[in-house]
């Protein structure tokens, strides 16, 4: 699969990404975690190398499935993520800088 460079620091992606948000419900029904977590070595041993999630979906959900998922590919493998909506488990707003740390955390990559 064609790459493609992101920025001006070296990264590099494949061209087609996978787009995480129906895994956890966005889109009807969220998929088996486990269905889920079996499927993503299928898309990495195709080619794909980026992996889009956010805090947004599940809400929160999402960035542990894809972390989990991801780990043994993680060296291969790029997670981009979208923070700073705003989201707290308890109802209360969230400030974005807050959001950073934690949104990397779900994921398990560090900063």
């Amino acid at each position: 699969m064609r790459k493609r460079s992101l920025g001006r620091g070296g990264l590099e992606v494949a061209e087609i990404g996978y787009g995480c948000m129906g895994l956890t419900g966005s889109y009807g029904a969220a998929a088996d975690r486990s269905e889920a977590i079996r499927a993503r070595p299928c898309r990495s041993r195709a080619g794909v190398t980026m992996f889009d999630t956010a805090e947004a979906y599940g809400p929160f959900t999402n960035e542990e499935l894809v972390g989990e998922a991801l780990a043994p590919f993680r060296d291969r493998v790029v997670i981009a993520t979208k923070f700073g909506f705003g989201i707290n488990p308890d109802g209360n707003t969230l400030r974005r800088r807050q959001a950073g740390p934690s949104t990397f955390a779900r994921s398990s990559t560090p900063c």
